[in-house]
């Protein structure tokens, strides 16, 4: 063979043997988690919703799994965010409320909480957190201290759409300097998403897209304006128009997995926080939750229960409706699985790993049964039946009978009543003992929390 023949051959062998985007992670998946925030029940075209156009959400639906019955361990954000990243019930590491100022202690995650983002990053898996954190704002709790290699977003509960003073937990910040974004939030938010898989396409990695679409302040763009002209009320019509930013924002997401032949080496996860504020007191959004009773804050289903979709293209079915109870602690021990990681026992980890009921190779339930606990309020859930203290008013820590005893809780048959408006307590009072008797036996288990409600 000629010297320039044997060249070209050997070039062709090197490039050959490089790693494609597709095949260089064939062993582990990425992860990618999209949450939204403050978002209601039937605000999305695949829970129904007819006044608000979100093709891109429903396209990820339609390819995935969707669950009816999905649920989140806190009625609001924060613990909602802690279990997630632990898959653990932060009652029991009593990060119970949102952050909040304390005498006795700086509030937010506890650092001996290992996240996802630590524990992926042990096995080779590079990971970015874009968007809102919620779990604290000192130094300590700076998402690059909890295993995360890229950050951009802000530290605490809310932030402007558009620039605002660098200042606190207001400030935005590009990895742990303070910068300035012209863009509107949701889509300077998406532009790092859609970068970070360009540059990660050679490696595993764990892409945590946090918006904080739909919370207050209502701010929305004028080409997202035009697209719900046809909503009548002007609050629920700016709350449109940022789900509908947010909506494109998850459609560029998933071309982009696309563009870089990532599709089925990719697990997509997609949940809201928790369940629309509807009621004073919790920064109404014009969100609806229909038809299910209650808001953020509160235990009803309308707090707790969320729109929740997973797809993993060319693993699990696509187009697929499961109505068994899962909840956002199964995030953290299905994306192990994927990325076959063992979970150790010693993490004592709340959340179940929900492949084996995807894919039909196990039968049952995940979950036999599922806790509440938010100050005062609580929840208990065992196959269709529901027993429930949610109060209205101001959020306190729990006291008197609501702790002791549960008097006043209401029983639901959610099979027949998912609106929860007959309370079956007088007519089942064993069925109530029941529930009351386990879900004492686990609050006992929990810890005290950490602070105060706001």
């Amino acid at each position: 063979m000629r010297r320039s023949s044997c060249h070209i051959v050997l070039a062709l062998l090197a490039a050959l043997s490089l790693p494609h985007p597709a095949t260089a992670q064939a062993r582990r998946p990425n992860i990618v988690i999209i949450v939204a925030d403050d978002v209601g029940y039937a605000d999305f075209g695949f829970q129904g919703s007819t006044d608000i156009p979100t093709p891109n959400i429903d396209r990820l639906a339609r390819s995935g799994v969707r669950f009816t019955d999905a649920y989140v361990t806190g009625p609001y954000c924060s613990p909602t965010r802690a279990g997630l990243l632990t898959g653990v019930y932060p009652q029991r590491f009593g990060h119970e409320f949102n952050p909040a100022a304390s005498p006795d202690i700086a509030p937010g995650l506890p650092v001996g909480q290992l996240t996802i983002a630590d524990r992926l990053r042990e096995h080779g898996y590079r990971s970015a957190l874009f968007g809102k954190w919620h779990l604290g704002t000192e130094p300590q709790f700076h998402p690059m201290e909890r295993g995360f290699d890229e950050f951009f977003g802000f530290l605490g509960g809310a932030h402007s759409y558009y620039e605002t003073p660098a200042i606190g937990e207001h400030a935005l910040l590009d990895g742990r300097r303070r910068v300035s974004e012209p863009k509107y939030l949701t889509e300077a938010i998406t532009d790092r998403a859609v970068d970070f898989i360009k540059r990660s396409a050679s490696r595993p990695f764990l892409l945590y897209l946090a918006y904080n679409a739909a919370h207050t302040p209502m701010h929305a763009e004028p080409q997202h304006l035009v697209k719900v002209a046809g909503v009548r009320d002007e609050q629920r019509r700016t709350y449109a128009a940022m789900i509908t930013a947010m909506d494109e924002g998850v459609g560029r997401t998933l071309d982009a997995l696309r563009d870089q032949r990532l599709d089925e080496n990719t697990i997509v996860f997609f949940f809201s926080d928790n369940g629309g504020p509807t009621m004073m007191g919790s920064s109404i959004n014009g969100s609806s939750n229909a038809p299910l009773r209650g808001s953020k804050r509160q235990t009803w289903e309308g707090g707790i229960r969320v729109p929740f979709v997973i797809r993993w293209m060319g693993t699990l079915p696509q187009n697929t409706v499961k109505t068994f109870p899962i909840i956002q602690l199964d995030v953290l021990p299905t994306a192990l699985a994927a990325a076959n990681i063992p979970v150790q026992p010693a993490w004592e980890l709340d959340g179940v790993d929900l492949l084996p009921y995807l894919s039909a190779t196990r039968s049952g339930v995940p979950h036999e049964t599922l806790y509440w606990r938010l100050g005062e309020h609580m929840a208990i859930r065992k196959g269709e039946w529901k027993l429930v203290y949610s109060p209205e008013g101001p959020l306190r820590a729990a006291n008197g009978t609501a702790a002791r005893d549960l008097s006043g809780a209401q029983l639901f048959n959610l099979r027949d009543d998912v609106r929860e408006s007959k309370n079956l307590a007088a007519a089942s009072p064993e069925k109530v003992k029941e529930l009351a008797a386990a879900w004492l036996a686990w609050s006992a288990e929990l810890a005290k929390p950490l602070w105060k409600p706001e």
